[in-house]
């Protein structure tokens, strides 16, 4: 029985090692080169209307605001990411400027200018993503929140945290993932995934106290993302883990999740 359970658990991890593989190769050649096409455009330049424009760090409220373009000023608009913009002042800092004060801008003819709303264009373009799913993981239950950074428009790194809810035992686990897309730009676009991470189990009070257990888990799996409107998407997936407990016998253990998620 024991050489059974090794012979079966090796087979396992040679399969995942093996997908990690395919999935690296993918990365190498499907990486677009960005610099060589953000080169090729053309950027569009507006000026400020409103008393100042004020440019963060980054995408996003959260990045601070380190420059302020004064009114009147010139500035090129340099690239989109959903509702915010990459513009370059006149002394050659750049920035992120958000969508409504962009929408304050002038063009050279005088007229204000208009930007669509966040499209599948942008989905596909999108660089980070956040969401929470829920879910059944070996008959318990599961929630979960993650982030993700797209490395290009196929295959980006993610990093997961989840609480598991269970009759007999709770938990937690955390994991880092790989994931490839090979269609970004479908409006559902499927998906498979491999990673790693550790989990971490608490039995509940029973005549016979069970003892907590901290073991590292490895999985694979697939899913898609649906874009449903604006940031916003659904996604579902279905992984399968192998938990190498300390025990000689390790765990299989399949778990399937459903959820939103925004991009940005």
């Amino acid at each position: 029985m024991l050489e059974r359970n090794i012979t079966t658990i090796l087979s396992t991890s040679r399969s995942i090692r093996a997908l990690f593989i395919a999935v690296l190769a993918v990365v190498t050649t499907q990486t677009p080169n960005t610099a060589i096409a953000q080169a090729a455009g053309e950027y569009r330049t507006v000026s400020v209307a409103d008393p100042y424009l004020e440019m963060h760090t980054g995408p996003g409220r959260g990045y601070p605001v380190f420059h302020v373009v004064d009114r009147g000023a010139d500035i090129e608009i340099i690239m989109r990411r959903t509702d915010w913009f990459q513009v370059r002042a006149a002394d050659g800092t750049e920035g992120w400027v958000d969508r409504t004060q962009m929408e304050r801008t002038l063009q050279p003819s005088g007229s204000e200018i208009q930007f669509a709303e966040a499209n599948l264009q942008d989905f596909t373009d999108s660089t980070w993503e956040m969401g929470v799913l829920a879910g059944d993981f070996g008959g318990a239950n599961i929630v979960s929140v993650f982030g993700g950074y797209s490395v290009n428009p196929n295959v980006s790194i993610e990093v997961w945290g989840s609480q598991i809810l269970g009759n007999f035992s709770n938990g937690w686990m955390g994991s880092v993932n790989l994931t490839h897309e090979a269609w970004p730009d479908w409006r559902v676009s499927p998906f498979f995934t491999l990673g790693t991470g550790v989990i971490h189990t608490e039995p509940k009070s029973t005549i016979i106290q069970g003892e907590d257990r901290t073991d590292q888990v490895a999985h694979a799996g697939a899913g898609f993302r649906v874009y449903a409107t604006r940031r916003f998407i659904l996604r579902a997936e279905f992984k399968s883990y192998v938990v190498f407990t300390s025990r000689d016998d390790n765990e299989e253990v399949e778990e399937w999740k459903v959820g939103f998620a925004f991009f940005f």
